[in-house]
This record gives C-alpha cells, structure tokens and sequence, in this order.
C-alpha cells in the first residue's frame, strides 16, 4: 500500500511531465553544473585535496557539454520569436517590443554561435576559431540578457505608473491592484534572474572581475528561478 501511494502520488506525476521536457532537464543539470562551480571553487580556496574538487569540477564540464546538446536547433526558435515581434506593429508597446526583439535576436545569435563551437567542445572536430566564436556567443548572450534586463526594469516603472492611478477603494480597484502585485511579483524574479546571468557573460568577456564563486552562485540562483518556473507550468 506504501509503495502505492508513492508510485501514485501527484507529486510522481507532476515530476514525470517535468523531466519530460527538455526544458525541465536542462535547467536541473544547469542547477548541478553552477552549483559544482561554485563548490569546486569554495574547495579549492578552503585547500581541499584536488582528488576531492575533481568530481565537482568534471561534473562542471560534462554537464556543461551535455546541455550544449540539448540546445542545438534551438536558435530557430528565437529567430522564429524576433520575427513575431518584428511583425507585431499592434503592440501596445513599441519599446517592449523593440526589447522583445533586441532580446530574440541576441538569443538567437547566441545559440547560433554556441552551436558552431558543439563539434570542437566535444572533440569531435577541432576548430582553430572556437575560442573566438564562443567569445562572440558570450557577447551575443549579453546583449541579449540586456534587453530583458531594461524591459524588466521598464515593465516595473510602468506598473508603479498604472498603481499611481488606481482608486484601491473600489472594487475594480482592488482586482486591478492584486493583479499588478501578481506581474510585479513575476517580473522582479525574472530581473533578478537575468542580473544573475549577466555576471556569466560579464565575466567570460572581462567586463567584470568575477570570480567562480560569485559566478557559480549566480548561476546557481538563476537556474533554481528556472525550476521553480517549469515546475509550475508543468503543474
């Protein structure tokens, strides 16, 4: 009866639909491959013998490697998103939608890029121009997280902006306030998950002097806000 319970039980269900997508189990071995960043670091500064860092540091690269297969083909998707919004002229804001496609098209670019360094990674194909391509990816990967970052903060003053008019007395009022708290809410978590991506690309590009303990934190921190996002849409 235990075990039925357990096989049976709505959270078993709820995990299956969610290691089903590809998207559930990228962002689960991004969450392992940021976290094994940063101990491998924390390791390493406390003078941990290196034959106890190496399972953290392998599980860093492995994973790493594993989720760049996971992602080839999908900088058609983010073409395909830029293109929509390009042809969206009914968008009820030109600047969200000029972000909208700053943000597709440096994801795009950034996949596109990351793709092409796949067969050199591997070791499948060594490629002379796989640093110089994965530096531009890095870069394409910024701008991109860049453009969500402004929306993000755009979004938040223009909610404070339509709060400001909001007569909490009426009825109506009260809806309308509860449901900018609820996009509030949603947006400040995507902001604050893609200032903790900057610091990735920031870092590879020597924009910032970050070091793996920072990084891997960060990444840490955006990958768990990543989980918790595909586990609710696969509720």
């Amino acid at each position: 009866m235990t075990a039925d319970a357990l096989v049976y039980h709505p959270t078993v269900s709820h995990y299956l639909r969610f290691v089903a997508t590809t998207v559930g189990r990228d962002k689960l071995l991004r969450t392992l491959q940021y976290f094994s960043r940063f101990y491998a670091w924390y390791l390493f500064r406390t003078n941990t013998p290196p034959r106890l860092i190496a399972p953290f540091e392998a599980i860093k690269k492995q994973f790493a490697l594993t989720r760049k297969a996971l992602r080839l083909g999908k900088n058609v998707e983010h073409f395909k998103a830029a293109a929509s919004a390009m042809d969206d002229t009914k968008a009820k804001d030109e600047f969200l939608r000029y972000c909208a496609i700053g943000r597709q098209l440096g994801y795009a670019m950034y996949l596109t890029l990351d793709m092409a360094t796949y067969v050199d990674t591997a070791g499948i194909w060594k490629l002379e121009s796989a640093k110089r391509l994965q530096k531009e990816a890095y870069r394409a990967w910024f701008v991109g997280l860049l453009f969500n970052a402004i929306a993000g903060a755009y979004t938040l003053w223009g909610l404070r902006q339509s709060e400001a008019g909001i007569d909490k007395a009426d009825g109506e009022g009260v809806v309308e306030s509860k449901k900018i708290e609820r996009e509030r809410a949603a947006t400040n978590l995507q902001l604050i998950s893609d200032l903790c991506d900057l610091t990735i690309p920031s870092s590879a590009l020597g924009y910032a002097s970050l070091d793996d303990g920072i990084v891997g934190l960060a990444g840490t921190v955006s990958s768990l806000i990543g989980v918790w996002g595909t586990w609710k849409k696969t509720a």
